[in-house]
């Protein structure tokens, strides 16, 4: 198979958003992801028809938005979880 240019390789593995660095355990986090209010939008109107996304409608839901299906997949957890701590105090 041919080598693939530079810019196909993928980058390095981030555990749980976390990179770790030059082996004395310090650990480079990435960012917060900061969501654009449409992006938002609909997300939250995904979440309103139903809490789990299967992996081909995470997939397609992340390339429509512009997002990694981590991202997707992390904002529906976290949202899950803010969901149901609601509900429990109601």
């Amino acid at each position: 198979a041919p080598l693939l240019p530079p810019e196909h390789h993928k980058p390095p593995a981030v555990a749980n958003g976390e990179l770790r660095i030059n082996g004395k355990g310090k650990k480079l986090r990435k960012p917060r992801t900061i969501y654009s209010s449409l992006q938002l939008q609909a997300l939250n109107q995904r979440f309103q028809q139903t809490q789990y996304l299967a992996l081909p409608e995470r997939a397609e839901l992340a390339a429509q938005l512009g997002l990694t299906q981590t991202q997707v997949k992390i904002w529906f957890q976290n949202k899950r979880s803010k969901y149901k701590k609601i509900m429990k105090q109601s």
